[in-house]
């Protein structure tokens, strides 16, 4: 299995701090003229960069770009339209018998 090289996202700093609330995940910090040329160079098709956040060897988080593109089937398959719910009645319930002791 080869692995693709790994890019790291130039302009881009991904920062924890211990001492942050739980529900802060961390703070992205962006280099402007580093990140604009990072995110021209690496635009897909659609106008979108992806990035993954990392923890490397070290500890640290870092900025990688995220290069998966999911497999092109060579036929579209055809999507077919989910059958309708239909809910069924609910059962009659049957009268207690007022001799059971509880």
């Amino acid at each position: 299995m080869s692995q693709k090289e790994r890019v790291f996202a130039d302009g881009f700093r991904f920062e924890r701090k211990e001492s942050a609330p739980e529900y802060v995940v961390g703070r992205l910090s962006l280099k402007i003229d580093e990140a604009v040329a990072f995110i021209n160079k690496h635009a897909n098709a659609n106008g979108w960069v992806n990035l993954s956040i990392m923890i490397g060897r070290s500890g640290n988080p870092y900025v990688e770009l995220d290069t998966y593109e999911p497999k092109q089937n060579a036929e579209p398959q055809e999507v077919k339209p989910k059958a309708a719910v239909k809910s069924k009645p609910a059962p009659a319930v049957e009268e207690e018998d007022e001799d059971l002791p509880f």
